[in-house]
């Protein structure tokens, strides 16, 4: 792979590793101390990013909050939010999502080559749709990125090509990134070892529900036993935790 942007991953999960459970009602595993924290390095990046099934899931509006910190961007040139980023296996994008409503920041699609014509007449304007396919390889369980997933429908035609993206967007001027969710794409980029920084929040308590979505899905890492990552930081804000790891 060429020149691609520092990426940062945050994740907030339970003491079991669960990023939700499977109720109706949201799952609070942060609080207003680390949602502050999270906006702050959001301002600090170029764009975020998150899978499809996040942007169903979860329907996130992905903006610098503070209007502090979104008057600091644009007095240095800066559009007030970093630009979002989703990828998708199927297309399977609805064009009402605040992903794609939700404030002026320029929105990216990175789709396998089967999505791409389906998204570019159900999106219209709304983002930019970019092929980033593998061609030939089989399509994300959750729909999301390719083979590694939490449940849902597959897509066949495909999948998303990660270093296609990130060379995409170093072409683009994004110099750090920030990858928000959901497990499908954690797993894809700690697997292909693409991760920076890793911040991991956890609560404390126990989900304990093995439909629910965990951190990240099976396989083999490279930061193994025999690879560990950098403790940097621990910090506590109320009864969250924030662990904050070096991985380059």
């Amino acid at each position: 792979m060429g020149e691609r942007p520092y990426v940062l991953l945050s994740c907030a999960m339970s003491v079991d590793g669960y990023i939700d459970d499977e109720t109706p009602r949201r799952l609070m595993l942060s609080n207003d101390e680390d949602f502050d924290r999270v906006d702050a390095v959001r301002a600090t990046c170029d764009a975020i990013l998150v899978g499809a099934g996040t942007v169903r899931r979860d329907d996130p509006r992905l903006l610098v909050r503070s209007r502090e910190r979104a008057l600091e961007r644009v007095a240095r040139g800066l559009p007030p939010s970093p630009a979002k980023v989703t990828l998708t296996a199927t297309g399977d994008l609805d064009p009402g999502a605040a992903f794609f409503t939700a404030g002026d920041a320029e929105k990216i699609v990175y789709a396998a080559p089967a999505a791409v014509a389906k998204l570019d007449g159900r999106l219209g304007g709304a983002a930019e749709v970019v092929d980033a396919g593998a061609p030939g390889a089989d399509g994300g369980t959750d729909g999301t990125v390719g083979a590694i997933g939490t449940g849902g429908t597959g897509g066949t035609g495909g999948t998303v090509d990660l270093g296609r993206v990130l060379g995409d967007l170093y072409g683009r001027g994004v110099r750090r990134l920030m990858v928000e969710g959901g497990t499908s794409v954690h797993t894809r980029f700690l697997r292909e070892d693409l991760v920076d920084e890793l911040h991991l929040v956890v609560a404390p308590f126990f989900v304990g529900d093995p439909a629910a979505p965990r951190f990240v899905g099976g396989g083999e890492f490279p930061r193994d036993r025999d690879r560990r990552m950098d403790l940097a930081e621990v910090r506590k804000m109320g009864d969250v935790t924030l662990l904050r790891y070096l991985l380059t």
